[in-house]
């Protein structure tokens, strides 16, 4: 937009050939006066006066008749110098002379000063594009600025938004992988108390068994005792069983499941279960104190040979029997539960 210079107004357009019609106006002039001022002579000096002689013919009268003579010519008055006109003339001369140097002037000034506007309405045009041009590069700098802060956002938003999706799938992984551990700690639990119930059952069951058959060895060993075999002192129960057995000095019927009791807890073991037996040799005090045990008949696995006969250690003091005294000397069998 041009903005209004009230200091130096807008000027009409100025017309194509108007200094060479100034010009030429000004050559007209010149010529004007040079011949007004040497086209006219002037008459300095008086005119002389003329003669002249008018000859007429005489008719042959006889009468003379009296001659008028000639009216003398009156010389025309010289013409009188009109020198306030010649200064007039003179003065007007150099009056529009100088109007014609000041007209020049004026309009050499106007001109100028036209000149003058124009080259500063240009300068100023020049500077108003060039602040619009700054104006435009600012703008443009200031878009470009405002677009890269912008992408540089959206780039950030983005990485927020993909780090918080990478963080909640890796807290949905985890919370998969918890549950699904707590689903096989929970299956492994529900495996481990079926398992712990089923070994439980097959111990009872086994102990159940035991108890019948050591009942029934007891008997047997009782029976066998009262009768006295050939050579023997009477005193022997030699008895073996599923659990414990006992011999070498009478015991109760009951007693081999006391033994068996005690021993039972104490056996650690984690190996095969098929085909393993082992008899451990027992000495004790009437009080229980166990005195020495050793391995009577091995399974063919130390392994199993060795965690019964720590299982018979550890049962240190054996029970007592039915009469307050643990019996000197018995055997006891054993079989990892299966």
């Amino acid at each position: 937009m041009i903005r209004k210079n009230t200091e130096y107004p807008l000027q009409p357009p100025r017309e194509r050939g108007t200094g060479r019609a100034f010009v030429f106006a000004l050559v007209m002039h010149a010529l004007l006066g040079f011949f007004l001022y040497h086209g006219i002579q002037w008459q300095n000096s008086t005119p002389e006066g003329a003669e002249a002689e008018l000859w007429t013919e005489v008719p042959d009268s006889a009468i003379p008749r009296p001659v008028t003579p000639p009216p003398v010519p009156v010389a025309p008055a010289p013409p009188v110098r009109d020198e306030q006109a010649d200064i007039a003339l003179q003065e007007k001369k150099r009056k529009q002379q100088e109007a014609a140097r000041e007209a020049q002037l004026a309009e050499q000034q106007r001109q100028e000063k036209l000149q003058a506007q124009q080259e500063a309405e240009a300068k100023r045009q020049q500077q108003l594009a060039a602040e619009q041009a700054a104006q435009k590069a600012a703008a443009a700098k200031q878009k470009q600025l405002q677009q890269q802060q912008a992408e540089k956002l959206r780039q950030q938003q983005l990485a927020e938004q993909k780090k918080q999706q990478l963080k909640e799938q890796q807290e949905e992984q985890q919370k998969q992988a918890e549950a699904q551990k707590q689903a096989e700690a929970e299956a492994q639990k529900k495996a481990d108390a079926q398992k712990a119930a089923k070994a439980k059952a097959q111990a009872e069951a086994a102990a159940q068994a035991k108890k019948l058959d050591a009942e029934r060895r007891a008997r047997l060993a009782q029976m066998q005792g009262m009768a006295g075999p050939p050579g023997s002192t009477g005193n022997g129960l030699g008895k073996s069983g599923t659990g414990s057995g006992s011999g070498g000095t009478a015991a109760s019927p009951g007693y081999a499941d006391k033994v068996r009791r005690v021993v039972r807890p104490n056996i650690t073991w984690g190996g095969e279960t098929e085909g393993l037996e082992t008899v451990i040799a027992v000495r004790c005090s009437p009080t229980g104190t166990l005195l020495s045990a050793t391995i009577a008949h091995s399974s063919g696995n130390s392994a199993w040979d060795d965690a019964a006969l720590r299982a018979v250690q550890r049962s240190d003091p054996m029970p007592q029997d039915i009469d307050g005294k643990t019996p000197a000397s018995f055997r006891i069998t054993l079989r990892p539960a299966g």
